[in-house]
């Protein structure tokens, strides 16, 4: 059973940054879709970016692409989202995610909420 608890989130000012962490537990091996997924009041859940752990292959949501950065750190099993040039149309929860295997990017977020792993979520507020 993996198990994921976010950090870092919180209330920046539009322009800023802000780096979200993610503590794995669980994960005995590396064939895992790591990613983040943000939920919006009134907007649909939209998967951020992603990252397959053998390979470290990375996809981005077009939103965030050039802005925001994922990486893994396999020696504290950490998950980071680095995130850069912040708008307020980032304000929202931000998940830490797990699924099994490569994951297309497009399907991603889909595998997640039907057979991944998800944690509680952290809040980030990009004031307008």
């Amino acid at each position: 059973q993996v198990q994921l608890m976010e950090s870092g989130g919180g209330s920046v000012q539009a322009g800023g940054s802000l780096t979200l962490s993610c503590v794995v537990s669980g994960a005995t091996r590396n064939d895992y879709s790591m990613g983040w997924f943000r939920q919006a009041p009134g907007r649909e859940r939209e998967a951020v970016a992603s990252i397959y752990l053998h390979g470290g292959i990375k996809h981005y949501a077009d939103s965030v692409n050039g802005r925001f950065t994922i990486s893994y750190e396999n020696a504290k099993n950490m998950l980071y989202l680095q995130m850069n040039s912040l708008t307020p149309e980032d304000t929202a929860i931000y998940y830490c995610a797990a699924a099994v295997g490569y994951r297309f990017f497009s399907t991603w977020l889909d595998d997640i909420m039907t057979v991944g792993f998800r944690g509680q979520g952290t809040q980030v507020t990009v004031p307008s």
